[in-house]
């Protein structure tokens, strides 16, 4: 009787502590809080992970291996299949779309995995490439390729840190970045996810995991787990093909596209993500070489290996999982598998592929011990709830003058013609082009959405706002689209123009990167005034306008800066000095795609040129 009327007090005290919002208690569907070796936070983790695999059947161990998209599981499905994880594809958000939405979600989706037999909680996966950049009003930071050339491991290890935070906000932990591709191919439509073309700049920029992670996984209370993304070679795909294929020799897959994955592993990364892409006509998910016995053997990586968005769906190159396929996955070392939608069908198959032999049962264990290991040491299971003393760091300001510095560092000053640049204040300065005035366009993919949007998509500052605040109240700026209405007047013209937002294979332009009808006009437009004409460019990759650049006073790759668009107008009006570098080379023509270092190509622009005031 002593016994039962503990069981009942304690649920008694669990329903008052959840009552009062302290949800980060956890609560063991066992009995008594740290009964058994793996709830005790004092011991090793190998040690807990060793007793809690031991207490595992085979549903909680396949169960731990499969990662569900929100929208097509529940608490009560985590509950009844033991999931592992859950994740939000781009643009997969609560109604509304709020940081408090975001963390009331995850504490129930967590609730359900804490009501299984063993209490083991989920990780949350989501893709903050660039900022918590699915959530409304998250502070956007500039992509990859900007940041590739601020040339600073210090400021994108701090911007890490300043994600952590607002992700830890909302209840998710553990985030799909860094990609640490080298592009190679400028048509690619994942190339603003690039910190650069030559291994060295993606090498130094896994700074941001130590941002992401901290000095160790769990060492402090906004630690979330990161992802060396996407391993390996999917930046060198012939013809900037997404998803296509490398045809390298292993000497050039080793020399230009392994180097930033060995850094990643030093530094403690803890998931690694595969690639879509082949090597060779090899789908990466199945190459036990690269997943098995180069990356967790050669290199040491620890952590767990993850797939890519149904990607274990694509080796046999025919719609819906075979059992063939599954095996192939996992035993080549995937650990965990995204497959967003038809999880049960995934399960039911691995199922059958344990039960029959073809995939060991020391394969899932290795697997599930990976897994475990990184959820103990992220200290999900003393801590599995949102930490909401995070929340409103969402957006905050300290977290927007960042990224407003980041854009600044990562400002490229590619001509300045009599030293137009920068603008004194005072008089009248013209402004158009179809990107000032775009928080959507300046932001680019993978923002809100997974193809991101044009229009005020989120909370944030348009380049043209920044013109307006920077130049000050004796400045009178005038804005038209399309440039129409300038006249001499004017001291200078500021064109903002380039590329609208895009994302992973609808980015892709094999036909070629020259600026769109509107934009060329636009420019014709201002340059009839007869003054200086800026051009600042926001794309996510070097464009074709090594003909066009002669007639333009002054051009600045402002990249693609995201929500705090004052950055740029900090560069125009010499409120900060250019500094930024070229991460990757400009080409001289489209003929000369692709175009890099060494390659005897003629470049417009090198890589790392970038002039000063």
């Amino acid at each position: 009787m002593k016994k039962a009327a503990r069981r009942w007090s304690l649920l008694a005290l669990a329903l008052v502590l959840l009552a009062a919002g302290l949800t980060g208690y956890v609560l063991w569907s066992g009995g008594d809080s740290g009964s058994k070796p793996y709830q005790d936070a004092t011991r090793p983790v190998a040690e807990r992970v060793a007793d809690l695999l031991g207490r595992m059947t085979q549903a909680d161990k396949l169960g731990q291996m499969t990662q569900a998209e929100r929208a097509s599981a529940s608490a009560s499905d985590i509950t009844d299949f033991r999931l592992g994880s859950i994740l939000s594809g781009g643009g997969s958000t609560p109604e509304p779309n709020t940081a408090q939405a975001w963390a009331d979600m995850n504490d129930e989706l967590q609730r359900g995995a804490l009501a299984t037999p063993l209490g083991i909680p989920i990780l949350y996966g989501s893709d903050a490439v660039h900022g918590h950049n699915n959530v409304r009003g998250a502070t956007v930071f500039p992509h990859n390729i900007g940041l590739g050339a601020t040339r600073d491991p210090k400021l994108v290890q701090d911007i890490g840190r300043a994600v952590a935070e607002e992700v830890t906000g909302t209840g998710v932990d553990w985030t799909f970045a860094p990609c640490l591709c080298v592009a190679r191919d400028d048509r690619w439509g994942r190339t603003y996810e690039s910190f650069g073309e030559t291994p060295d700049i993606p090498a130094a920029m896994t700074a941001i995991i130590t941002g992401f992670q901290g000095d160790k996984l769990g060492g402090g209370p906004t630690s979330i787990l990161a992802t060396a993304k996407h391993y390996v070679g999917d930046g060198g795909t012939t013809g900037g093909d997404d998803q296509g294929n490398a045809e390298l020799t292993e000497a050039q897959l080793r020399e230009i596209h392994l180097p930033p994955f060995k850094a990643a592993v030093d530094r403690g990364v803890g998931s690694v993500m595969v690639s879509f892409s082949s090597w060779n006509g090899q789908k990466l998910h199945g190459q036990k070489y690269l997943v098995t016995d180069v990356l967790k053997g050669e290199l040491g990586f620890t952590g767990f290996v993850v797939s890519d968005w149904n990607a274990v769906d694509q080796l046999d190159g025919q719609e819906g999982f075979t059992a063939d396929e599954v095996a192939t996955a996992i035993n080549a070392g995937i650990d965990m598998v995204m497959v967003p939608e038809k999880w049960q069908e995934f399960l039911t198959t691995l199922k059958g592929e344990v039960d029959n032999g073809h995939v060991p049962m020391a394969r899932i264990d290795d697997a599930v011990r990976r897994i475990l290991t990184k959820k103990f040491e992220l200290g999900l299971f003393e801590h599995p709830m949102t930490n909401r003393a995070y929340t409103d760091s969402v957006g905050s300001a300290e977290h927007r003058a960042l990224a407003r510095q980041a854009v600044r560092a990562s400002q490229v000053l590619l001509k300045n013609d009599k030293g137009v640049l920068p603008l004194a204040r005072g008089g009248k300065v013209f402004v158009a082009g179809k990107n000032a005035d775009d928080l959507g366009n300046q932001s680019g993919g993978w923002t809100i959405t997974w193809q991101g949007g044009s229009g005020p998509t989120t909370v944030g500052t348009t380049i043209l706002d920044g013109i307006r605040e920077v130049a000050g109240p004796d400045t009178t700026v005038t804005y038209a689209r399309d440039g129409k209405g300038v006249d001499r007047s004017y001291r200078a013209a500021i064109a903002v123009v380039g590329e609208k937002p895009y994302a992973e294979y609808e980015g892709d332009r094999p036909d070629g990167l020259r600026l769109d009808d509107e934009d060329r006009q636009t420019i014709a437009n201002l340059r009839a005034a007869g003054i200086p004409v800026i051009v600042v460019l926001v794309s996510g990759r070097p464009l074709e306008i090594a003909s066009e650049v002669p007639g333009w006073n002054a051009l600045l790759a402002a990249w693609l800066p995201g929500t705090e668009g004052a950055g740029v107008a900090d560069i125009l009006f010499g409120v900060g000095a250019p500094t930024g570098k070229t991460p990757m080379t400009w080409p001289g023509a489209k003929a000369h795609e692709p175009i890099n270092p060494g390659d005897g190509q003629p470049a417009l622009f090198p890589q790392g040129f970038g002039l000063g005031y």
